[in-house]
């Protein structure tokens, strides 16, 4: 998440943590098979020659010939499918204790895809040195460009295996990690005038004015982002996070919790104990969708439950590291679209 310097949370903490989009920055650890059944327009024919691209680190990478042994983080290699680019080894959050996709996987057959890694700090350094990876792509949550879910301890053997390539998701609204994605994708040998691409890409610009309009004519609707875990009832402030800011630039009434409460946090977010989880009056909670946190069907704290946003039903989830295609991103827009639409004044 923010710059980091702060080895001494713990990783528990920050990764239930919803504020914290990229909270691997505060410990400074920071396809599919064929798309078969991806529409067949939103695939780029296969690109021959060198390939290079210059990620958000400006550091670029060179090949001779358009890589196809692509290790990603989970939610990139998501992205990647979306735009039918096919990602072979993934790492980070790829399949829930049941075995089943979780959330950051997006449409990808997970039963089909190597896993170097599922949680935080995991990574199979001799099993990638044996996949023989081209390239990594991943995510960045911070200024000094650290790579999202490379283990430090590790991050120095993993990177002489192949080179890399970081997206940053700091400090930014959404709409530039998403053009970012798109240019990557591209430049693998996505279509980005493929009907289904462009669609994508119209309905998310819909959405946004959809829910530019909303806020405007729902000024009194207070909106709080939210996650939850054991001890600790996170809220999130907008200053870092590409969903958050987005959204307040679209004007949409966010919970700012004071700077001085998130400075333990890198400025991310604010910790509230349960008896405190009152403390910001809020008409509709976005609360994180991540497996790592508890959902809200799930808790069962009495404060919780007397929440006026929560006795109206006014809750919705959020995606703290939203996946970045505009098909996945779309529907987060209209969902707080429609919730402030909605809402009825319970602050």
């Amino acid at each position: 998440m923010s710059n980091a310097r702060t080895a001494r949370y713990s990783r528990r903490g920050l990764l239930a943590a919803g504020g914290a989009l990229g909270l691997g920055a505060l410990v400074t650890a920071c396809g599919s098979e064929d798309s078969k059944d991806k529409d067949s327009d939103a695939k780029g024919a296969a690109k021959s020659g060198p390939w290079s691209f210059k990620d958000d680190r400006g550091k670029t990478v060179s090949l001779d010939h358009v890589p196809t042994k692509i290790v990603a983080f989970t939610g990139v290699a998501a992205a990647l499918y979306d735009y039918g680019i096919e990602v072979k080894g993934v790492f980070g959050p790829t399949k829930t204790k049941d075995g089943k996709a979780d959330v950051q996987a997006g449409d990808m057959d997970v039963s089909k895809l190597t896993v170097f890694g599922n949680r935080f700090d995991q990574f199979n350094v001799e099993q990638y040195a044996a996949f023989q990876p081209e390239v990594l792509i991943t995510t960045t949550f911070d200024a000094a460009g650290s790579l999202w879910y490379v283990p430090l301890a590790s991050k120095d053997k993993i990177a002489k295996l192949a080179p890399s390539v970081a997206l940053s998701v700091f400090d930014r609204q959404m709409p530039k990690p998403l053009q970012r994605m798109a240019e990557l994708a591209a430049s693998l040998g996505a279509d980005l005038k493929a009907a289904k691409v462009a669609e994508a890409k119209k309905r998310f610009e819909a959405a946004s004015e959809r829910l530019r309009k909303a806020a405007k004519s729902r000024p009194e609707i207070k909106v709080l982002a939210g996650s939850a875990s054991d001890t600790i009832f996170y809220v999130s402030g907008s200053d870092f996070s590409i969903d958050l800011e987005y959204f307040k630039a679209l004007g949409v009434n966010l919970v700012e919790p004071p700077a001085k409460a998130k400075e333990a946090n890198g400025g991310w977010f604010e910790n509230l104990s349960w008896e405190n989880v009152d403390k910001y009056p809020a008409d509709v909670i976005m609360m994180d969708d991540r497996a790592s946190t508890i959902q809200p069907a799930d808790i069962t704290e009495a404060t919780w439950k007397k929440l006026p946003a929560v006795k109206a039903g006014q809750v919705i989830s959020r995606s703290p590291e939203p996946i970045l295609s505009y098909d996945k991103c779309t529907p987060l827009v209209e969902n707080l679209a429609k919730a402030i639409e909605s809402a009825k004044k319970v602050a």
